[in-house]
């Protein structure tokens, strides 16, 4: 029986998560002596984290507090796009950070490129901001997941429908 095995490579996030971390970010905020008094809002919008805060300084503390939460519930950084700080009205400051979700073309095409580079045996196909990997071996899908794993890339990688 020849049939194929494949998984598909996508870059997502768990959005739940995402608001889990969002309002343990702000429950601390509102409890730490340092940020009581700025006023900082966190608040969730579509496809970005839009920040509001009266200093850099505090805006570098929300995002360590961020960065810690996310963390923690196995989100990857990769996700946050932090955009350019601008002035708000009465001395504060805002930051938009955008959240990364599905992989672009060219990063797309820079995996399929290394996957056909590297592995002879196995054939990647770019669907939209998905890469579906497959091969007649289900070890050579796995040798692929290691290496990709290895790889330095500006999204997060996830490795769904293994079939």
């Amino acid at each position: 029986m020849a049939s194929n095995y494949s998984f598909d490579i996508v870059s997502d996030f768990d959005h739940q998560e995402l608001v889990n971390a969002l309002d343990q970010t702000v429950r601390e905020i509102k409890s730490r002596y340092d940020l009581k008094d700025t006023q900082t809002t966190v608040e969730l919008g579509g496809e970005e984290i839009n920040i509001s805060t009266d200093s850099e300084f505090t805006l570098d503390a929300v995002h360590s507090i961020l960065q810690q939460k996310a963390a923690k519930r196995n989100l990857s950084l990769k996700i946050f796009d932090y955009g350019k700080i601008e002035s708000a009205s009465g001395n504060r400051i805002r930051q938009e950070v955008k959240l990364k979700k599905g992989i672009s073309q060219e990063i797309a095409k820079q995996i399929s490129k290394l996957i056909r580079d590297e592995f002879k045996k196995v054939q990647p196909s770019i669907q939209g901001d998905t890469v579906r990997v497959s091969s007649k071996d289900k070890d050579d899908l796995q040798v692929v997941i290691q290496r990709l794993k290895q790889e330095e890339l500006p999204v997060a990688l996830q490795f769904t429908n293994y079939r």
